[in-house]
């Protein structure tokens, strides 16, 4: 697995890296799962650079005005209403609805930055299959995970490793990309939190190329977590245990 250094990275990808010259003209779709984030979109859609090719807000219900807000904002986003709850069904859905050649994930709460879509995007056409963003590589960093948190991400990593014989930096964080024609590889079939663990483990199996890119991530700017670190750290032991067992096929196109 290589790590990328950010400030190595340009807008100039006809550099010879790239898996095809044509992708330097690919295009990208922003997926972002969304759940009552009315207060925080006005930053985060802010941050989303003018070239992105397509914005997808996948609403998971919202009670609130989300989805009036992000119409306000971004007039030419996309909504999608997820039928299934939890964060895994949410991208699911926003995947299969985008129409982009790269696709981000990207959360609605103001932890993550949108101004790095374009090193992510950048990890693709440098030659990667799947970017995943890490808090804990050099050059990164969080202002919100607690101290329990970091020491299950760390048991987790160690148990991917002891399972799969890879390493990884981070196991739960959910900013990455992914080139669209190697979506079925991962075959997401995961509705909660956990999605973030599966993706990685798949990807692994899958022997993707896989770029690790240090991100930082803020505090959420308005409500609360819809994360709950002991039933959802429960959730992603079931998904390591359960991914060791399943016989894993990497698909023919």
């Amino acid at each position: 697995m290589r790590i990328i250094d950010p400030e190595r990275l340009s807008d100039n990808t006809d550099n010879g890296l790239t898996r095809d010259k044509t992708r330097s003209l690919a295009s990208v779709s922003v997926i972002i799962p969304t759940l009552n984030e009315a207060g925080n979109l006005p930053y985060v859609l802010n941050t989303i650079p003018h070239w992105v090719d397509e914005v997808i807000i996948v609403d998971g219900r919202s009670d609130d005005d989300t989805e009036r807000v992000a119409k306000v904002l971004r007039p030419d986003a996309r909504i999608v209403h997820q039928k299934l709850r939890g964060k895994g069904a949410a991208l699911r859905a926003g995947f299969n609805a985008a129409r982009g050649e790269i696709l981000i994930a990207l959360d609605a709460d103001g932890s993550m930055d949108g101004s790095e879509i374009g090193v992510f995007r950048d990890a693709l056409l440098s030659g990667a299959d799947f970017a995943k963003g890490s808090r804990f590589l050099s050059g990164g960093g969080s202002a919100d995970i607690t101290a329990f948190r970091r020491f299950g991400d760390g048991g987790i990593c160690f148990l991917i490793r002891l399972m799969f014989g890879t390493r990884c930096s981070d196991a739960t964080y959910g900013y990455f990309a992914v080139w669209t024609d190697r979506l079925d590889w991962l075959n997401i079939d995961s509705d909660g939190f956990e999605v973030e663990t599966l993706i990685n483990i798949r990807a692994r199996r899958a022997r993707l190329k896989i770029i690790e890119v240090p991100c930082f991530e803020s505090h959420r700017i308005h409500g609360n977590s819809n994360l709950n670190a002991i039933r959802d750290g429960f959730r992603i032991l079931r998904v390591i245990v359960l991914e060791r067992l399943r016989r894993y096929r990497v698909p023919t196109t």
